[in-house]
């Protein structure tokens, strides 16, 4: 069985937009589990779905089409410890 969209194909979109030079933001298939599984957890705990959801559709395919059709951002960890200092 096959995943669609593979993981190359999220590691592609998460790394979409970068500047010559720049460090990848997602760099393995780990690194696009954890944040694919941590926007999961984000619906679980009740987050809306940024995407039409189809009856039955688990939050991880959820959170996994949110990625491919770029309705999330991945941020990486220099973004994310800048967000942790800007915010006040």
């Amino acid at each position: 069985m096959l995943l669609r969209p593979s993981y190359g194909e999220l590691i592609d979109v998460a790394n979409e937009g970068l500047e010559p030079g720049e460090h990848k933001v997602i760099q393995s298939r780990y690194s696009i589990v954890i944040a694919t599984s941590k926007r999961a957890r984000q619906l679980i705990d009740g987050d809306e779905a940024l995407i039409k959801i189809k009856t039955g559709q688990k939050p991880l395919s959820i959170a996994v089409e949110e990625i491919r059709e770029r309705k999330v951002t991945i941020l990486g960890e220099d973004d994310r410890k800048e967000e942790e200092i800007n915010v006040e």
